[in-house]
């Protein structure tokens, strides 16, 4: 950092206001109150989706948002995102105020510091990580130390500087965002490209192929139920959390369950059987599927989760998870009449499901590895695309680091790093 900056703190700088309760005491007036859900990653205001809420005059008028305010968020958070996220306020018109989830930082002398620059300052400090150590948890959420946030130390250029660098941080981090939008959008059309494919090989059917439903081809298990009160054999049992991405069962990393008795044979499960989610909280889960692979030992299966096990001389296995987890076959399975997200299906579902396959089960294997193929290459192009959107965002971090201790400057290595 440049001796010539001066350092504060931000308390010394700031002063904050907690949010807004709505009170029940008239008269009231029609607010737009900025919550947690306004927040972008980015750090700045969406403000696509603001609340709009009737609140005591008398409580807003304290807690009215002016032009060049940060809002903070002090709770909410989740296990993978931490409080701290700051974003500024940019809105020259209407009334608007904040939620008590928040806070407000406006500055003292607007004159000695750009909001702006603040802005990307308390950014720093976000990403870096520094916030996240100021960090409780309470009933499920996080709450931030805000007796220590007011403590972090803010360097103070002559204001033209803090322009400029804010001048300089927004166009590296636009060239940042616009090469993390072509990343997305490349990896979004090859998925749609896979999953276009996908759907042909199952609809465009050709000479000898079979018309029937899948209660014809396969048979159905329900799996296992048991509790903390369960007492008897202890197995690898697969659960809701091992689907995810998976296509293939991950015996290795299963977890351990103590049922009642010992397994009763029909739950134990077979190489070639694939699995379905029957039930779950969350309703993208819901139909999807996974092939058992070798076993190494007896294994089971949980009661949210749906054993099918094919007739093998009729269909191939790997043929049938790929047409399981075809776009038409899941939205088939997984909408009811009226084309709504369903919350569990059932083995009537799976059996009255419709499928279309050619009779050959060699013609059947080799489709199988071609969409294997293409679904390795599409599973490498997303980790490959991760790869980058991460490097970007250190990039960015990186940025910041160097602006905050001055060795930014518009020659900066990493800015000529931006794609």
């Amino acid at each position: 950092m440049s001796e010539s900056w001066e350092i504060k703190t931000l308390e010394e700088l700031c002063e904050f206001r907690n949010g807004l309760w709505k009170g029940k005491k008239p008269p009231f007036v029609e607010v737009g109150i900025i919550r947690n859900t306004n927040f972008t990653k980015n750090g700045f205001l969406d403000d696509s989706d603001i609340a709009y809420h009737d609140v005591e005059v008398k409580q807003f008028e304290k807690r009215r948002l002016e032009y060049g305010d940060l809002i903070l968020e002090k709770s909410g958070g989740g296990p993978k995102q931490p409080v701290g996220r700051v974003i500024p306020f940019e809105i020259n018109e209407g009334d608007f105020s904040f939620s008590n989830f928040t806070s407000v930082i406006r500055i003292k002398d607007k004159a000695e510091l750009d909001f702006q620059f603040l802005h990307r300052c308390l950014l720093y400090y976000y990403v870096s990580g520094v916030t996240e150590t100021m960090q409780r948890r309470s009933t499920g959420i996080r709450n931030l130390d805000f007796k220590t946030y007011k403590q972090l130390q803010i360097p103070i250029p002559e204001v033209a500087e803090q322009k400029r660098i804010v001048s300089i941080l927004d166009e590296a981090f636009g060239a940042i965002d616009r090469a993390k939008r072509v990343a997305e959008i490349n990896l979004s059309n090859a998925i749609e490209l896979f999953d276009s494919y996908l759907n042909r090989v199952f609809t465009e059917k050709g000479e000898g192929w079979e018309e029937t439903t899948l209660g014809t081809v396969a048979n159905f298990k329900n799996g296992l139920n048991y509790d903390r009160n369960s007492n008897g054999q202890t197995l690898p049992v697969v659960g809701v959390g091992d689907f995810q991405t998976n296509s293939y069962v991950p015996i290795d990393s299963l977890g351990t369950a103590m049922i009642d008795g010992t397994l009763d044979a029909k739950y134990e499960l077979q190489k070639n059987d694939i699995l379905t989610v029957r039930s779950n909280g969350s309703k993208d889960l819901i139909g999807r599927c996974m092939l058992v692979p070798d076993l190494n030992e007896v294994t089971s299966y949980s009661g949210f989760v749906i054993r099918i096990r094919s007739n093998q001389d009729r269909i191939a296995p790997r043929f049938l998870l790929q047409l399981l987890k075809s776009r038409g076959t899941v939205y088939l399975l997984t909408r009811d009449g009226g084309g709504a997200n369903i919350n569990n299906i059932n083995q009537g579902n799976l059996s009255a499901l419709p499928l279309s396959f050619p009779t050959d089960i060699d013609e059947q294997n080799r489709s199988a590895d071609v969409i294997d193929q293409i679904s390795q290459e599409a599973e490498a192009l997303k980790r490959c695309s991760q790869r980058k959107s991460t490097a970007l965002d250190e990039l960015k971090q990186s940025i910041l680091q160097k602006t905050f201790t001055a060795q930014l400057t518009a020659k900066s290595p990493e800015l000529e790093a931006v794609p």
